[in-house]
């Protein structure tokens, strides 16, 4: 990056371009013409040499390096304007923030009761649900990077956390594969059967797959996928079998049918995970406020309707 006098202004103008990726709505964010704004943009592309944004038909989309800076910017402004004594009082009812947090497909769709209270609270924000970290070491930048992320104890996340949901694993199959037609599948079947593995990356071994390397038993792993949304869809018609959460299977289609694992069950527990820099953040702490309430409300333990076995 070039070496200038980047003021705050400035920075501000950084972040709405790119949270919008618009330049008329990025100036109707931040109080400014068009005109201005479009200044700002170039401006910013002579700091930065890179467009930032560049046009897709009628749209902008960011440049591979805008993406890349956006966490940085999103977690550095507030704390350069809270230690120059200028950052604004977060209102719910008029802010227009955007939160990024990183998280399985899985855990998104259980913690629509949480999204559903701060949109209703706060109908201006927006969320970004980002993938997962791959490597452990994307796990530490990223927890810095981003607002929260939403991941198992014991995968090397170093935080401040608390608990949202519990769950445990069940063995997922389509109805009518033989070998689960007693509600139950035997630990030869299960592991001679052909297996669809959800692989998050090195950062991120699920607490099943810490079990089955603890007990020495390897599936025949014969489709991976990266989204646990798609295990249930994938299984049905075939002969593959998968592990997967027990509220996952619960609202699978109805071609499948959820039984116990044939080992000891496993318990998936998920944290909301943040850095210590965010703690003095009043937006930030105002949604970790809502998911303490969604979590003391019950909101997030109330599993969809069945009992995850041989449904």
């Amino acid at each position: 990056m070039a070496s200038v006098d980047t003021d705050l202004n400035l920075l501000v103008a950084l972040r709405a371009l790119l949270e919008e990726a618009n330049v008329t709505r990025a100036g109707e964010r931040v109080g400014s013409g068009q005109s201005t704004m479009s200044t700002a943009l170039a401006r910013l592309r002579a700091v930065f040499h890179d467009e930032l944004l560049v046009r897709v038909g009628r749209d902008y989309e960011l440049t591979p390096l805008a993406r890349q800076i956006l966490p940085h910017v999103q977690l550095t402004l507030p704390l350069v304007a809270q230690a120059l004594g200028q950052q604004a009082p977060f209102d719910p009812a008029t802010s227009r923030r955007t939160f990024g947090i990183q998280v399985t497909d899985y855990a998104a769709v259980e913690l629509r009761p949480f999204f559903a209270l701060a949109r209703a609270a706060a109908p201006g924000i927006r969320f970004d649900d980002l993938r997962l970290p791959a490597t452990p070491t994307d796990a530490e930048r990223d927890l810095l990077a981003h607002d929260f992320v939403v991941a198992t104890p014991g995968i090397g996340i170093d935080g401040e956390s608390m608990e949202l949901f519990r769950d445990e694993y069940v063995v997922i199959a389509d109805r009518g594969n033989p070998l689960v037609a007693g509600g139950e599948i035997s630990l030869d079947d299960l592991f001679a059967s052909p297996f669809i593995r959800c692989d998050f990356g090195r950062a991120h071994l699920t607490p099943v797959e810490r079990r089955l390397h603890e007990l020495d038993l390897h599936p025949r792993v014969r489709v991976t996928t990266s989204t646990l949304l798609s295990v249930p869809l994938i299984v049905c018609g075939t002969d593959l079998v998968g592990i997967v959460p027990s509220r996952l299977a619960r609202r699978a289609a109805a071609g499948t049918v959820a039984v116990p694992t044939p080992f000891p069950t496993v318990e998936l527990i998920q944290r909301l995970w943040w850095h210590p820099a965010h703690d003095r953040d009043e937006g930030h702490a105002w949604l970790r406020a809502l998911a303490a309430q969604c979590v003391d409300s019950g909101a997030l333990s109330a599993a969809p309707a069945g009992t995850g076995v041989a449904r």
